[in-house]
């Protein structure tokens, strides 16, 4: 890990202490991501996620928008992914974010590392939000209870069934 990734992970784990303080947090990570290149995409996506957790869904959207344009990859992709869908779904735009979440659900998890597949079940829980604001609750509850299913110590099969029965025609 570089000094660099030390830097910005101390300074998310901080961010309980700036309460109150949200624009001197954001000044904080703009001027770590100020040390990458101008064009950079994590330094788009540090920023987008720092306008997120301070309440300006509408401010990350598009950082988010840009980091993914511009060539972010692995974790911090999927992370962009299901952070801009969720700011997209705050300020009204479930639709799209269903589209963005549904194409990372269909992604093959063969082709990520382990820490970018453990992300499933955000997408999951992220795109049941969406589902319900688009009012499609019964595909939402689907998706909720077969993401819920994988961790049940019993009824898996059975809990996996029932999601698939809520979306089944008839």
């Amino acid at each position: 890990m570089s000094d660099w990734e030390r830097r910005i992970g101390a300074a998310w784990a901080a961010i309980d202490d700036y309460e109150g303080r949200q624009d001197a947090f954001r000044a904080r990570i703009d001027a770590l991501a100020d040390e990458l290149p101008a064009d950079d995409p994590v330094a788009a996506f540090e920023r987008a996620c720092a306008w997120d957790s301070t309440g300006h869904s509408d401010r990350a959207v598009p950082l988010y928008r840009f980091a993914l344009e511009h060539g972010l990859t692995g974790y911090r992709r999927r992370r962009a992914v299901i952070q801009m869908s969720s700011s997209l779904r705050n300020i009204g735009q479930a639709g799209t974010a269903v589209t963005l979440l549904e194409a990372e659900r269909a992604l093959d998890p063969a082709g990520l590392d382990e820490p970018t597949r453990g992300l499933a079940d955000a997408i999951s829980a992220t795109l049941a939000l969406c589902l319900v604001d688009t009012g499609r609750e019964r595909e939402a509850v689907s998706v909720a209870v077969a993401a819920l299913a994988a961790h049940l110590p019993r009824y898996q099969r059975s809990m996996a069934a029932y999601a698939r029965r809520l979306t089944e025609p008839g």
